[in-house]
């Protein structure tokens, strides 16, 4: 079995790790296994080829055996559910992590994902100062509820699950922001999270890819 995952060519991120292939890359490394990596540029996005594997244009995109699945979300349950390593065994445990995972996705990224873009599409617009102090806002009031519930632990149920992988590439956004100063456990959490073998090695291939690139 081969997988095949789709990243971009050059990645907008400029080699931080923050564009979605990272999530799957890390999550193939932390159950060990290989994978190959079709780059491709913003052109080929929009290619009646890829599209057929993403109907919206976007990376990642994952295939093994025949089977093509896009949504990094998606991809990382077939990865976690195939492998042992990245959900836990006992039932009840395995439903929370998944619900988890739901939950960076849907309740976490989005108020993060929108202040990123805003700050990076509409600093020259007439509103921005107005708007940022709501999106902050928005995105405290997640950092303060997921602070109180990691509280003192290592991890956000128990060992570390697909749930916490996927919450630490959604709050790793925040990095170059000041947001995550006032919340020294989500910051030791995020470092626990890249001191991971697993986390480095996907870091290591992602950043490759940058530095290749700017070098022709």
């Amino acid at each position: 079995m081969t997988v095949t995952i789709t990243a971009f060519e050059r990645s907008p991120d400029r080699g931080q790790g923050l564009a979605r292939d990272m999530r799957v890359r890390w999550a193939l490394e932390e159950v060990g296994q290989p994978y190959d990596v079709r780059l491709l540029s913003f052109v080929a996005l929009r290619a009646p080829e890829h599209l057929a594997r993403n109907p919206f244009g976007q990376i990642p995109t994952y295939e093994e055996d025949g089977l093509t699945l896009f949504e990094s979300g998606a991809i990382l349950l077939r990865i976690a559910e195939r492998h042992s390593g990245l959900l836990p065994e006992d039932p009840d445990a395995r439903a929370r992590s998944i619900a988890w995972m739901f939950a960076a996705l849907t309740t976490v990224e989005p108020p993060i994902f929108e202040l990123s873009l805003a700050t990076i599409l509409e600093r020259d617009k007439s509103w921005f100062a107005e708007r940022q102090p709501m999106l902050q806002d928005r995105v405290r009031t997640r950092l303060d509820q997921l602070a109180a519930h990691l509280g003192d632990g290592e991890w956000l149920d128990g060992s570390f699950s697909a749930g916490d992988l996927l919450m630490v590439t959604a709050l790793r956004r925040l990095e170059s922001s000041d947001l995550l100063h006032d919340y020294p456990s989500l910051q030791a959490y995020i470092a626990r999270a890249e001191a991971r073998p697993a986390w480095q090695r996907a870091f290591a291939d992602q950043l490759a890819v940058f530095t290749n690139s700017e070098r022709t």
